[in-house]
C-alpha cells in the first residue's frame, strides 16, 4: 500500500508480538481459537497487520491469504508438509562472521604474542584478554537460511514477497543497529524490501543471530524497545487492536519442573546461561508491554486494546525446543484451549467491539 494512511477510524488490527518459533505456535493457536469463538470472524480479515520478531512470519502468512486454519493443521502434523520448517533453516552458523571473528582473533593472538616476547614484564594478562571482545563474532546463527525457506514457501503458495502485493497493509518492525532507531518494514522507503528479508531482520534476536544487511544498514530483532507497535495502527487508522503476546516470564513449578537436556530440574538457572538469559528476556519484555501499554492507553483513550497472552505458571512450555513436534503441539493446543477459554469469559463485550467497527459475524 502506498501513499499516506487512510484518514478514518474503526479500523481493527491485529499486533503479533516476539518470541521465536515456539511463540508464534502460540499466536496461530489463539488466531484459530477466536475464529472458532467468534463464528464469522476471520484471522484474515484484519485491516492491518503489525508483525515483530516470530511474530512477523505469522502476520506475514495471514496478510498474504493462508488460512490460519491451515498452518493449524500443518503445524500440529509432522507429515504435513505445508510449511515444513525444519532445524537447519534456523541453525545454520554464519560462515562468514565466523571466519571474520577467527581472522581477528588470531590477529590480536599474534599482537599479544609479540607484546608478551618485547616487554614480558609490562603484559598485564586481563588488559591484554580486553581485546579479545571485539574479535568475538556478530552473532552464533545466520538468518539466511530461514529467507531462503520463506522465498520458497511464497513461490509455492503464489504469494508475492513484496508489500505492496498484499491485499491488506502489513508492517514488520525492526531496529537498525547503527543509529538505535527503529526502522518499519512495509512502510516509506522501507516499501520495496522483500517481506521475506523483513522478517529475517525483525527475528535477528541478538546473540543468536547476526544482524541481518539490508541496504547498507544493519537490524537487529524488533522487539528490542518496543513491542507490541501499536502506534503504528493507531497512525493507519485502528482503534481496536488485538495484541498477542507469546513471552511472559517463567513460573517455575517445583511440582512439574524445568525441562532441561539432563532431565527435569526445579530452578530456572538450572538450564544454565542461556535458561538465564532467556528468564531476563521475558521479564524484560513483561515490563515493557505493561508500560507501554500503561503510557499509550494514556495518550490514546478512545483506543481499546485487547491483550492475549500466556498464564505464567503455564509458560514453562515455551523451554521446549520448536523443533519437538510434541513441544509445538502443546504450544498449539494451549494457545487454542487458553484463547478460547478468553472469548467464552468476554465474547459478548468482543463481538459488541468488534460490530462498531463493522466487522460481521454470525448470530
Amino acid at each position: 500500500m502506498t501513499g499516506a494512511p487512510a484518514e478514518r477510524l474503526g479500523r481493527v488490527a491485529l499486533s503479533l508480538c516476539g518470541g521465536g518459533i515456539t511463540g508464534a505456535m502460540y499466536e496461530v493457536g489463539c488466531l484459530v481459537a477466536l475464529e472458532d469463538g467468534l463464528p464469522g470472524f476471520d484471522a484474515g480479515k484484519f485491516d492491518l497487520y503489525i508483525g515483530t520478531s516470530g511474530g512477523a512470519s505469522v502476520a506475514a502468512l495471514l496478510a498474504g491469504g493462508v488460512p490460519v486454519k491451515r498452518l493449524y493443521r500443518a503445524l500440529l502434523d509432522p507429515d504435513d508438509d505445508y510449511f515444513r520448517l525444519e532445524r537447519h533453516h534456523l541453525l545454520s552458523f554464519d560462515g562468514a562472521e565466523w571466519r571474520r571473528a577467527l581472522g581477528s582473533a588470531l590477529a590480536t593472538a599474534r599482537r599479544i604474542g609479540a607484546d608478551a616476547i618485547s616487554r614480558p614484564r609490562d603484559v598485564d594478562i586481563w588488559q591484554e584478554l580486553d581485546r579479545f571482545y571485539d574479535s568475538l563474532p556478530a552473532g552464533i546463527f545466520t538468518m539466511d537460511g530461514y529467507r531462503s525457506f520463506l522465498e520458497e514457501f511464497f513461490r509455492r503458495r503464489g504469494i508475492e514477497d513484496r508489500f505492496s502485493a498484499f491485499a491488506r497493509p502489513l508492517f514488520v518492525p525492526a531496529n537498525d543497529l547503527d543509529t538505535g532507531h527503529r526502522a518499519v518494514f512495509g512502510q516509506g522507503n522501507l516499501q520495496d524490501v522483500p517481506v521475506s528479508a523483513a522478517i529475517c531482520a525483525s527475528s535477528a534476536l541478538p546473540i543468536f543471530f547476526a544482524p541481518v544487511r539490508l541496504g547498507g544498514h544493519d537490524y537487529i530483532d524488533g522487539g528490542i524497545g518496543k513491542v507490541a507497535h501499536m502506534d503504528i495502527a493507531v497512525r493507519w487508522g485502528a482503534d481496536l487492536v488485538f495484541v498477542v503476546n507469546p513471552v511472559v516470564p517463567i513460573r517455575a513449578d517445583a511440582e512439574e519442573g524445568i525441562p532441561t537436556g539432563h532431565g527435569r530440574a526445579k530452578r530456572i538457572r538450572d538450564q544454565g546461561m542461556l535458561g538465564v538469559y532467556n528468564q531476563a528476556f521475558r521479564m524484560s519484555v513483561k515490563t515493557r508491554i505493561q508500560l507501554g501499554l500503561k503510557r499509550f492507553q494514556a495518550a490514546n483513550p478512545g483506543v481499546e486494546i485487547v491483550v492475549l497472552e500466556p498464564s505464567e505458571r503455564e509458560a514453562t512450555m515455551f523451554l521446549y525446543s520448536p523443533m519437538n513436534f510434541a513441544a509445538r503441539r502443546t504450544i498449539l493446543r494451549y494457545g487454542y484451549s487458553s484463547t478460547l477459554e478468553y472469548v467464552e469469559r468476554h465474547g459478548e463485550h468482543l463481538r459488541e467491539a468488534l460490530r462498531l467497527r463493522g466487522v460481521g459475524l454470525a448470530t
